[in-house]
């Protein structure tokens, strides 16, 4: 068992009660109001949530992350940093970048916390950075109001740490947050929308459990006499007409025995309604459009690409830039803080089609913003040599002011007389 922590007393000034419990304790995993217990692993299993907690994850993995620096003439990627490598490529000898920021991300939808160990060596340099179960970490602050951290290592995913409390100092972990009242710890998404993640999960319960019963309503068998053995008479009946194999096989009633069925038929119910509405409900809860997870009932052709585009926009760029400035705040070190910058790179998911792309290079080209390389490189393409004009920048030279319009035609004029 794990010794209990000594909460201590919140900082004087400003004077904040309860400043780190209120975003914990106010939106809680348990019984939704449908009677279903709603956690972290039971929404999982609901294919929306699933869905959409896997677009939000790959996609924030999928972004190449790199780390920059300021310089005179804009930034440049900064290769040197011991943080490029661990941002761009591998923060841990078992991890992928990837897969790290697919791991935090999730946990950043479920919990709405997501954390990790900072590993630096006697330099202060950054070694690696390690992801942590939110539900096993707490935060706390001591007697001089200082933030740290306490990590409940009830497994073996730290050696040699199993069943102990960690104590971290606040320098030692990146902590993202989601939504939050107090902007230290954020509330998890699942646990506040529990009541209507709990309805999807009874209706998915109603759904199989009326497949499995055969796709026909319950009712019950009447008999014209009293029955010696009442529950004989049900299990024969279960077994030769219980479960979707046996669905639509002929009864055969005997001895009087009439079945009448007792509920209403789900389409009566608007079961298939149901679904349909759980998976709108879901979708705007992790603020997703319903084609990205396959639900194409309001998705046209004209539609997509624009619904595709503010996606990135609206949904995904809050979420790369928690990213972003938690790192800046809780791995660079202060006196890096205005010289670097992590960032991540949008600009393929926002290209549009082929034929949209085509046009606005051609007006960047022609007004002299991008040269011929400048749009190759976008398209992924060799650069073409200097000699060549790789590099070129041109404009249309046949533009005037409105005020010297004509000007030309008078200096003629005047030079002919």
């Amino acid at each position: 068992m794990s010794k209990k922590i000594k909460h201590f007393k919140q900082r004087d000034a400003p004077k904040v009660q309860n400043d780190l419990r209120d975003s914990g304790q106010l939106f809680v995993f348990g019984k939704a109001d449908s009677g279903e217990n709603v956690n972290e692993r039971s929404a999982l299993q609901i294919a929306t949530v699933y869905a959409c907690v896997r677009l939000l994850a790959e996609s924030v993995a999928s972004l190449p992350l790199h780390l920059y620096k300021y310089t005179d003439s804009g930034k440049e990627r900064a290769r040197k940093h011991p943080l490029y490598k661990i941002l761009s490529r591998q923060p841990n000898p078992e991890m992928t970048s990837f897969t790290f920021r697919e791991v935090m991300m999730t946990h950043l939808l479920l919990w709405g916390n997501a954390y990790a160990q900072i590993v630096r060596d006697g330099r202060n340099n950054v070694l690696g950075l390690y992801p942590l179960l939110p539900e096993n970490m707490e935060m706390d602050r001591d007697k001089n109001g200082n933030l740290f951290y306490v990590y409940h290592a009830y497994s073996n995913e730290i050696p040699g740490k199993t069943n102990q409390d960690i104590l971290f100092k606040r320098s030692d972990i990146l902590h993202i947050l989601g939504l939050s009242f107090n902007g230290l710890i954020g509330f998890s998404p699942i646990a506040m929308e529990k009541n209507s993640l709990g309805s999807s999960i009874a209706v998915e319960k109603y759904g199989s459990s009326f497949f499995k019963n055969g796709a026909q309503p319950s009712g019950v068998l009447e008999h014209p006499t009293v029955l010696k053995n009442p529950q004989k008479l049900r299990d024969s009946w279960e077994a030769a007409y219980r479960g979707a194999g046996n669905a639509h096989r002929i009864a055969v009633l005997e001895e009087g025995i009439h079945y009448k069925p007792i509920q209403l038929p789900p389409e009566d119910s608007q079961f298939l309604s149901t679904r349909e509405f759980s998976v709108d409900e879901i979708c705007r809860i992790f603020r997703v459009p319903p084609h990205m997870v396959q639900s194409l009932r309001h998705a046209t052709f004209s539609n997509i690409e624009h619904q595709s585009i503010d996606f990135v926009m609206h949904t995904l760029t809050p979420w790369l830039n928690r990213f972003e400035q938690a790192i800046t705040k809780d791995v660079l070190l202060e006196n890096e803080q205005d010289k670097y910058f992590p960032l991540f790179n949008v600009d393929g998911l926002l290209r549009g089609d082929y034929q949209s792309r085509m046009r606005g290079y051609a007006i960047a080209f022609a007004n002299g913003f991008m040269s011929p390389n400048d749009i190759r490189r976008l398209e992924n393409l060799d650069p073409i040599p200097d000699e060549e004009g790789g590099n070129v920048y041109v404009a249309n030279g046949s533009y005037v002011k409105l005020k010297d319009i004509g000007a030309a035609y008078s200096q003629k004029k005047g030079s002919e007389n």
